[in-house]
């Protein structure tokens, strides 16, 4: 399947469509069967998902081409690991409080010299222990996609120095949450909000570290996208319901009158 991190890392555009309240199998073979996405953002932080539900979702995700990570909660270790274990390819942090945050989020999901994550290899990463252990240590540290949210006031206040990180694969604004913390919530395309994204992308320019973002409008897109973005989370579940009743009710409309 295309990764992520190879997407990035040649400078293309990448498509996720986002999982998370509706999060199931068949949700997923329907975004395979539409086709166009290149991978999933499955969201623990805000579903709270669990390990069944990781397990089930990227069961399905790899029998339709799609990559994925799973966005975490602030967390700990133990819920790093288990969700690499359960299958999925990769972490996006959120609320990462400043550079010593990030760096330890990436130790918790790397094996040694880089991190310190314990060795299992019995779990569905390490294919239920058929992987000989010195193949899947490299492997899994090189394959594993890391990425990092700005949306707190600390990481905002770091985000060259996260970015400059080693192994870090993307920077991910919060686009809510980064409206919030400027004081103008809600209002994406504010200039507070634009000119904070145009500093943040100069960094990642300057050190060569792709970004992303949840697109929150075709204009918000297209001004993302202008700026160098190549991450976009375009639809989620639930955005995906609220349209689909918004367009059955329109079709319909005279019965709803």
């Amino acid at each position: 399947m295309p990764q992520i991190k190879d997407k990035l890392a040649a400078g293309e555009v990448v498509r996720l469509f986002g999982v998370g309240q509706l999060a199931s199998p068949k949700l997923i073979e329907m975004i395979g069967f539409n086709g166009g996405y290149d991978g999933l953002w499955i969201d623990q932080e805000h579903a709270g998902l669990g390990m069944r539900d990781i397990e089930l979702c990227t069961l399905a995700a790899n029998a339709h081409g799609l990559d994925h990570f799973v966005r975490l909660p602030a967390t700990d270790y133990a819920s790093v690991m288990r969700v690499l274990e359960a299958g999925a390819n990769g972490c996006m942090f959120s609320m990462i409080r400043g550079v010593r945050d990030a760096d330890q989020a990436i130790r918790w999901a790397k094996f040694p010299p880089r991190g310190e994550r314990g060795l299992n290899g019995g779990n569905r990463d390490g294919r239920f222990g058929l992987e000989p252990l010195a193949e899947y240590v490299p492997r899994v540290n090189k394959a594993t996609f890391m990425g990092i949210q700005i949306e707190t006031p600390e990481a905002l206040a770091e985000v060259r120095d996260i970015a400059a990180l080693e192994d870090v694969d993307c920077i991910f604004i919060g686009p809510a949450d980064l409206s919030m913390i400027l004081g103008v919530t809600g209002e994406f395309e504010h200039p507070k909000c634009l000119e904070t994204i145009d500093a943040v992308a100069r960094y990642c320019k300057e050190l060569k570290k792709p970004w992303g973002i949840v697109a929150r409008s075709a204009s918000h897109a297209a001004k993302m996208r202008e700026m160098g973005c190549q991450l976009f989370v375009l639809g989620s579940d639930i955005g995906a319901i609220n349209s689909g009743v918004k367009g059955v009710k329109a079709t319909y409309s005279d019965l709803f009158a």
